[in-house]
């Protein structure tokens, strides 16, 4: 039997329906990937999306499926085939706001930055509204390109006055400046627009913090305590670390160097061991930190002095400024031996008194100036109104 010719117009109805028929199936796969994702089963709703892409990659549908298939790999948490899933859907069409969107998204979670920000630029070539250019100020925030950052957020600002975000990163650019004031007045300037921006308020404390105006952060760290926990949290730890620590006092119970001892102090009344000609004698001061610090730098004895004080207020002065005899002691200006404690923030200075060849020297004991010019474990110098310590008046 002849087989029946097959004219052009046969074949074309039938690649028609071929391909009708794979798009129908695609659909079908990609609406059981959906309910597949949605009900928790994401390792197959990848399966049913690979499915869909497979039957039709050229159809409106691939690129749906190829943005869940990427949701579905960041559930299981596999961020490779993730990117992998959204780099496929801009293949098929790289005019889409949502999917670079997406994709500098991720990439910023990774602090990917180099690569989010040419998410985020295509973004704004295809869209460039504030919300596009907020994402892309944030790349430049993170990167401290802050000079770039606050003409884009300078922009945004322009873009949409109404709205909080081009305020708030301006805040952010300034601050990354050291340009706190301004960087306030902006902050300030966003919740006018929202008072309950609550992350305004924290980046002001933070402004604060910086400025070294512990006071103002404090009050607005006790704002957020009543009204925003997590942040007031995030605010008190930074505080912490960024204010410069402090010799609180010293502790007499501890310390053997009897500090509150009057001028013209016998050295034998400091021991009776100095009652011998050119006898030597170790004592120690135990020092209360207000936070932890740097334990190589408080044990570095270069980072300590210890002298008489040269204080020009009222009674701080060595012996009051009276002349001094020549029976007065020197001090040596270095100690012999400091131990820090991490866990209690104290530091044990342990230093030498000689006495004369004639037995007879004395000291201003309450006006032994003692001070330290290391840091604390985030590298922060000490507050130098609380750097020295002296037994008339304490830290100073």
């Amino acid at each position: 039997m002849a087989l029946e010719s097959v004219s052009g117009s046969n074949i074309f109805a039938l690649t028609v329906q071929s391909s009708a028929g794979l798009e129908s199936l695609a659909n079908g796969a990609l609406e059981k990937g959906i309910d597949l994702y949605l009900s928790g089963n994401y390792k197959e709703a990848v399966k049913e999306f690979q499915r869909s892409m497979g039957l039709a990659p050229a159809s409106d549908n691939s690129i749906q499926a190829a943005n869940y298939m990427a949701n579905a790999y960041l559930k299981l948490d596999d961020t490779e085939k993730a990117i992998k899933a959204y780099k496929t859907s801009l293949a098929l069409n790289p005019f889409v706001e949502e999917t670079h969107t997406s994709l500098g998204n991720l990439y910023f979670s990774l602090e990917r930055y180099d690569e989010a920000e040419k998410e985020y630029q295509e973004v704004v070539k295809l869209n460039s509204n504030g919300v596009n250019n907020y994402a892309l100020g944030q790349v430049y925030l993170a990167t401290e390109r802050y000079d770039e950052a606050e003409n884009v957020f300078d922009k945004v600002r322009r873009l949409s006055p109404e709205k909080t975000d081009g305020y708030f990163g301006l805040g952010q650019a300034y601050s990354g400046q050291e340009r706190y004031e301004e960087a306030i007045a902006q902050f300030e300037a966003a919740l006018v627009r929202d008072s309950k921006l609550y992350e305004a308020h924290a980046e002001i404390g933070y402004a604060y913090a910086d400025m070294g105006q512990m006071d103002m952060a404090q009050t607005k760290l006790d704002f957020l305590k009543l009204e925003e926990s997590d942040l007031a949290d995030t605010l008190d730890r930074y505080m912490y670390q960024v204010d410069p620590p402090k010799i609180m006092f010293a502790s007499s119970y501890d310390s053997s160097f009897p500090y509150k001892m009057p001028f013209k102090t016998a050295l034998s009344s400091l021991d009776s061991y100095l009652a011998t000609a050119d006898a030597a004698k170790k004592f120690t001061m135990v020092f209360q930190f207000d936070k932890a610090m740097d334990r190589e730098s408080v044990e570095n004895l270069t980072n300590w002095q210890i002298g008489r004080s040269t204080s020009s207020q009222p009674g701080r002065i060595y012996n009051y400024g009276l002349p001094l005899s020549s029976i007065e002691i020197q001090m040596n200006p270095l100690p012999n031996n400091v131990y820090y404690n991490s866990e209690t923030y104290q530091a044990t200075v342990t230093f030498t008194i000689h006495q004369n060849s004639t037995a007879d020297g004395t000291i201003d004991p309450t006006h032994i100036e003692f001070k330290f010019s290391g840091k604390d474990t985030f590298g922060n110098k000490m507050d130098p109104n609380f750097d020295q310590y002296i037994g008339f008046s304490g830290a100073a």
